[in-house]
């Protein structure tokens, strides 16, 4: 479903790379899901959800995103460690308490890391947003969602203060791919193309 949100349909190496899984188990995942109705072949090697399908994976991620807000939010659990914990989790709740996270925490509409939480009904509010490499010099914008599950990676941008709802500018560019360097409350900090497109913003 992530990787469905930026192209058309997956291959099954797109899938075994994005779950540090063997090919080989990810085709047999895929001949199962087939079977169930979840998945459907697209093309020669294209994979994509079915109706069925994707409102799982809705279910799914509305319960690993509202777990990861009770723990950081109740628990008090930090943000670069949640999303493992959250995987464990996901599968277990059942709508009951799926039901009673959302209330007692207020109808949540985003997770930790600003992803947006799908509804009960499926509806995700999805917002145009853009990433820091794509901000010109002396362009700000208020950070929306950090694209990333990496646990160090994200204690690294926590340190830096590179969390959601703060505002970011990006004061120089080096050419040919170089770093940018940002400023975040003062402070100014350089940051390689590929760590700066995992922060989206809203444009101020």
């Amino acid at each position: 479903f992530k990787i469905l949100k930026a192209q058309k349909t997956v291959s099954a190496s797109q899938w075994a790379e994005r779950m540090k899984l063997s090919p080989a188990s990810v085709s047999g995942m895929v001949k199962k899901l087939e079977q169930n109705g979840f998945l459907k072949s697209v093309g020669k090697n294209g994979i994509t959800l079915t109706r069925k399908g994707e409102k799982v994976a809705k279910g799914v991620i509305r319960r690993h995103r509202l777990t990861e807000r009770f723990l950081t939010d109740v628990l008090d659990i930090s943000w670069d460690k949640v999303h493992d914990e959250a995987c464990k989790l996901e599968h277990v709740i059942s709508s009951e308490v799926e039901d009673k996270l959302d209330e007692k925490l207020g109808k949540p509409e985003t997770c930790p890391h600003g992803h947006p939480i799908p509804t009960k009904e499926g509806k995700i509010k999805e917002e145009k947003l853009k990433s820091l490499v794509e901000l010109k010099p002396k362009k700000s914008g208020v950070i929306v969602t950090v694209d990333e599950e990496n646990p160090q990676m994200l204690h690294y941008l926590a340190d830096l203060g590179l969390i959601p709802q703060v505002v970011v500018e990006v004061e120089e560019v080096a050419p040919f791919s170089g770093p940018l360097l940002v400023k975040v409350k003062g402070a100014k900090y350089a940051l390689g193309p590929e760590v700066a497109s995992k922060i989206l913003v809203r444009e101020k």
